[in-house]
């Protein structure tokens, strides 16, 4: 069942996060570096990042400190969808 699951977080992905945080997670795309998208691939930027912060953001989407949005919240993803994409973005770290 996980392979289906994994199969799902990596459409979920390039779906919604690839455009701007990049389909290796490193936030090196136009978007991603106007967004100051971290980059996925560093060991520190994911010892950082906590599960629930990540999964926050993906439900409620980011602004920054003066209200503009940074990240619109991921629509029509269950709770179970989001899990997978969290696990998703850790597989990321080299």
């Amino acid at each position: 069942a996980w392979s289906a699951r994994a199969e799902d977080a990596k459409a979920v992905y390039e779906q919604n996060c690839a455009k701007c945080h990049g389909p290796d997670g490193k936030g090196a795309t136009k978007m991603g570096q106007k967004l100051g998208c971290k980059d996925y691939t560093d060991a520190k930027v994911q010892a950082d990042l906590k599960d629930a912060d990540a999964t926050k953001a993906i439900k409620e989407g980011l602004k920054d400190k003066d209200g503009k949005t940074l990240m619109k919240p991921a629509e029509n993803l269950s709770d179970d969808d989001i899990k997978g994409l969290v696990a998703y973005v850790r597989a990321f770290k080299k």
